[in-house]
């Protein structure tokens, strides 16, 4: 096969990758539609803000008391009185919690509580218009190598929301780009792919502050293709209500990766 059909081939797969990702953050549940992220420890009284009823933790549950005019409905049915509830495992359409077309989606992270509030008729949702993002360009789509640590590792890094948490890392990924070598700092996924936070030269210029890099699971050699076409907006660049981690220390890379995603549009 010639390299021009190599290529063309290339093209077309991203076309589709682009096409399919604008159409799942636009969806009704997509990240567009997030409105808040309501953290029980911050709202000792129990009520948060523009939902109703009372929340309270308690130990591995939260405690939701509501009653018939609060309007909530939980498996598809109206609930008042009171319901233990754990975290949402699933996509926000499965969330248990419903108020009207609202989704509901009860989270935990280190330890804390809080209640996502997602919208279909978000404001940001009917604003969108589309990702800007650079069509495929095969210098930036090169072989890479990922090296395990010997011991998973955590970093506390800042997130979007200005509170630190911690990031878990599997390894190292690294790559050479444009007679360059780079090295990012990866996590490891339940699947074996990988995910890498970071920033490079373009970042909160012409591309979103920090993006992400989700490579497949590498082989038994640790070979891995790094596709930089195929960069990622973080859900933050799409609803301030996520709280998405910024790069950890060494994840900045002194160059422009001038390819994938890089800015939401909206009108």
């Amino acid at each position: 096969m010639s390299t021009t059909s190599t290529t063309e081939d290339a093209l077309r797969d991203w076309k589709q990758w682009h096409a399919q990702r604008v159409e799942t953050v636009s969806a009704p549940y997509g990240p567009l539609s997030l409105t808040g992220t309501h953290w029980l420890a911050d709202h000792p009284d129990g009520a948060l803000p523009g939902l109703p009823g009372r929340w309270a933790e308690d130990g591995d549950e939260v405690v939701l008391t509501t009653g018939p005019e609060d309007g909530l409905t939980l498996d598809g049915r109206p609930f008042p009185g009171t319901a233990r509830l754990t975290a949402d495992p699933g996509p926000v359409t499965a969330a248990r919690l419903a108020l009207g077309e609202r989704r509901l989606v009860v989270l935990r992270r280190e330890g804390l509580w809080a209640v996502r509030d997602f919208d279909p008729g978000a404001p940001a949702r009917r604003a969108f218009t589309g990702i800007e993002a650079t069509s495929y360009d095969p210098r930036f789509a090169v072989e890479g190598r990922f090296t395990p640590y010997g011991e998973d590792r955590t970093v506390r890094v800042s997130n979007a929301d200005g509170v630190e948490r911690g990031l878990g890392l599997g390894g190292e990924l690294a790559f050479r780009l444009a007679g360059q070598d780079h090295t990012l700092q990866v996590s490891v996924e339940a699947d074996g792919s990988l995910w890498a936070v970071f920033a490079d030269a373009t970042s909160g210029g012409s591309s979103y502050r920090f993006r992400f890099l989700r490579p497949a699971a590498p082989g038994a050699d640790g070979r891995v293709t790094v596709d930089l076409n195929r960069v990622l907006l973080p859900p933050c660049a799409f609803a301030d209500h996520f709280i998405c981690p910024f790069p950890p220390p060494g994840n900045t890379l002194p160059v422009e990766i001038a390819a994938g995603e890089r800015n939401v549009a909206l009108r």
